[in-house]
């Protein structure tokens, strides 16, 4: 994966300003989210924690232009959010943004390498192509052997790892996970960690959303998130250091 060096104006490759979501229904209004402030620079690994319900997935849909803040500012790769049209959002996702998911979100009637190569297909790449991106991903996450297979053929464990193999074969300048080991054994989701932090090393710009704080170490940043806003935020590596010694 390539990461970007930096953003168009040397800034941090995502910048929220006092950014909020509300969500409304004719008998209440919910603020999901309330004055969040938050940079992420590009190569950086950024967890966000916090109990259920806080307003984390509800963050991550907006970072990753499927959702629109109600108020404040995004700003991604220098470019506000809120002046790109329909169509110009729908291609930074498929370009520039991959996506994991807790429920894994494969289609069950596509193969193992169709449910990959689909991101590219929406692309228009030629075949040749999508196909080598196909087998690079999927050999990433030891997961070739089991390209003709279908998603109710494989363990939870495996689907995760198709899932990380789509999400990484656009060659994304973000990685955005959601509760990636929520649906995953203790092993399995040990492994899907390792393989983040290893993309991580190789220049991956991720926020990864969790509930646990075991996996929320692994980050170089984790941002502490309740009732929709950023209350603290804690230091990955001095976090590791302090569970290392028994606190």
């Amino acid at each position: 994966m390539e990461a970007q060096a930096q953003s168009k104006n040397g800034g941090p490759l995502i910048r929220l300003e006092s950014l909020g979501k509300v969500f409304y229904t004719e008998e209440l209004e919910t603020h999901a989210l309330s004055e969040i402030h938050m940079d992420i620079k590009s190569g950086e690994y950024v967890a966000v924690a916090g109990p259920s319900g806080c307003g984390k997935t509800t963050l991550l849909s907006i970072l990753g232009l499927l959702d629109t803040p109600t108020s404040g500012d995004y700003v991604l790769d220098g470019e506000p959010v809120s002046n790109l049209t329909a169509s110009q959002r729908a291609r930074i996702r498929n370009q520039h943004i991959g996506f994991i998911f807790q429920a894994f979100n494969l289609i069950g009637d596509l193969t193992v390498y169709e449910n990959v190569e689909l991101p590219l297909t929406y692309r228009g790449m030629p075949s040749a192509e999508r196909k080598q991106r196909v087998h690079e991903s999927l050999e990433r996450v030891e997961m070739a052997h089991r390209v003709n297979h279908y998603p109710a053929q494989l363990s939870g464990g495996q689907q995760q790892r198709v899932a990380v193999a789509r999400a990484l074969v656009g060659q994304p300048s973000i990685l955005l996970a959601d509760e990636p080991t929520g649906n995953l054994d203790s092993k399995n989701g040990g492994a899907v960690m390792e393989l983040l932090r290893d993309l991580h090393r190789e220049g991956a710009t991720i926020c990864m959303v969790t509930h646990d704080p075991r996996y929320a170490h692994h980050a170089e940043r984790t941002l502490n998130l309740f009732d929709g806003q950023i209350v603290s935020e804690e230091n990955g590596e001095k976090l590791r250091e302090l569970e290392e010694i028994g606190f």
